[in-house]
């Protein structure tokens, strides 16, 4: 089966997205940031963006949770931001990536509203630089974080139906 992995920078929505895909998927969620090893926690708390050597064992971490559930199929976050980041995920099986991207005033927004998460604001532009658009031989969906979870989620579906 394909796993759906919902990517973007911080603050997009994949947690609130990822968690109800899953469950109306009736499938498996995992949250990219559990994945991290604390030093890259301790990094990117204290203000300094990750490179690809410290995201490296991040992105074989979720290739492998991606590996696990071919046959189940899952969801699973990640910002996934460039295209060679998503290459690592898709050793992992067949992925389909749900793209939330937006303005980003409504990022930094959301950024400094959530609590409880080690991501600073000050990080989103280095993640908006590093981010690369899927290219056409990716499968997935652009969704605007502008619409509600529950638009995104419904036209995420619908997308991802027609594609498996």
């Amino acid at each position: 089966m394909t796993v759906i992995v919902v990517m973007g920078v911080s603050g997009s929505g994949k947690t609130t997205v990822g968690t109800a895909l899953a469950e109306r998927l009736g499938v498996d969620y995992a949250e990219a940031d559990t994945f991290h090893p604390q030093a890259n926690i301790d990094k990117m708390s204290s203000g300094h963006p990750l490179n690809d050597e410290d995201r490296q064992p991040w992105l074989e971490a979720i290739a492998d949770w991606i590996r696990e559930h071919q046959d189940s199929g899952g969801v699973v976050t990640s910002s996934a931001l460039k295209y060679r980041y998503r290459d690592i995920l898709r050793n992992g099986g067949k992925v389909w990536f749900l793209h939330l991207h937006g303005d980003r005033a409504l990022l930094a927004e959301r950024m400094a509203t959530r609590s409880g998460h080690f991501m600073p604001v000050s990080l989103l532009d280095s993640q908006l630089a590093d981010l690369e658009p899927l290219q056409p031989d990716e499968f997935g969906l652009v969704a605007d974080i502008a619409k509600t979870p529950e638009e995104i989620v419904n036209t995420s579906l619908a997308a991802f139906k027609d594609h498996s």
